[in-house]
């Protein structure tokens, strides 16, 4: 089978395609012939950084050739001895060994059975794998790790971006008020989104506009957190995707009595099988704003890499 391997982090020139042996399955795996993957964030530091790639594929000892990616939709080809819940021939998609070793861009995936699901039929292959990372993550932060209420006002910071334009639905499916921030020139797709308010945050001050959010979405590097803070209410809720809260954001927290808590998505089928149902009955949606074909991978990356998209890249398989 193809697939991009990554042999030294550096850039888009370091992800070279090569032909490699079919992946064997384990007992509880299923062997997905993948028809399309996403591009997220976290792909692009993986590939320019060894010690993100330390911390996101956790590589075994004397490892040197890996493969990135952990987006995956397509079709079950092979199903291990212990599958229960899929057979061959079933359309399905997951985020696979998030963290760990995913290995995504290739024309053939092991993945557990555990951590994918069903695609819907009213969705493309683009569009579920689209919903994985990203949406995954909009979920787990809202539903559970926020514990998002109905009646409570929920402030989505990048609402334009490929978690922010998942957390928008979702947050109103559960009911809240939604407050979305983005560029000028993405607030009527945010608004479409079903956003309450609009935020401009390049001309704008969120946390002047808004001082009462139940529950602040921050997918932000640093010093935003503050921002964040400010713009809670005594006793809310921030989910940090990227920052810690230490040091001085630790403090304006507890000065606050602002609860935070920093989150890494989790691989989890069961998570999977609530987005495809969102997905299904059309609760929420994938944004795609470019979609490339596989040898075009390393361009997908370049893309991704300058920022600024509007909901998800994807790649075709």
């Amino acid at each position: 089978m193809k697939a991009f391997l990554l042999r030294q982090t550096g850039g888009i020139e370091k992800l070279r395609p090569e032909e490699i042996t079919k992946p064997r399955i384990e007992a509880n795996e299923v062997l997905i012939k993948v028809q399309a993957i996403s591009i997220n964030p976290v792909d692009i530091y993986v590939r320019k950084d060894i010690n993100a790639l330390k911390t996101f594929i956790l590589p075994e000892a004397g490892q040197d050739i890996f493969i990135l990616g952990w987006d995956v939709a397509g079709i079950v080809e092979e199903i291990g001895e212990d599958v229960k819940d899929f057979k061959i021939g079933d359309a399905v998609f997951g985020l696979i060994n998030f963290r760990g070793a995913g290995n995504a861009y290739a024309e053939y995936v092991a993945a557990p059975e555990s951590q994918v699901a069903l695609k819907p039929n009213n969705i493309s292959f683009e569009q579920a794998a689209a919903a994985c990372l990203a949406a995954l993550t909009a979920w787990q932060a809202l539903a559970i790790h926020a514990k998002l209420k109905p009646g409570e006002k929920v402030l989505i910071h990048a609402a334009a971006g490929g978690v922010g334009h998942y957390a928008v639905p979702i947050a109103k499916h559960l009911g809240a008020y939604v407050v979305g921030t983005a560029s000028a020139d993405n607030k009527e797709f945010v608004l479409s989104l079903g956003a309450d308010e609009f935020v401009d945050y390049q001309n704008q001050k969120v946390e002047e506009l808004v001082t009462d959010a139940d529950v602040v979405l921050d997918p932000m590097y640093g010093d935003h957190l503050l921002r964040s803070i400010k713009a809670a209410k005594k006793g809310g809720r921030i989910i940090s995707l990227l920052t810690d809260f230490e040091g001085a954001i630790a403090e304006a927290a507890s000065m606050k009595e602002v609860h935070g808590y920093h989150m890494a998505v989790a691989s989890n089928g069961h998570d999977m099988k609530e987005i495809a149902s969102l997905l299904e009955r059309g609760i929420i949606s994938s944004h795609i704003s470019a979609s490339y074909d596989f040898e075009e991978l390393p361009k997908a990356h370049q893309h991704q890499e300058v920022g600024n998209s509007r909901g998800k890249i994807v790649v075709k398989i």
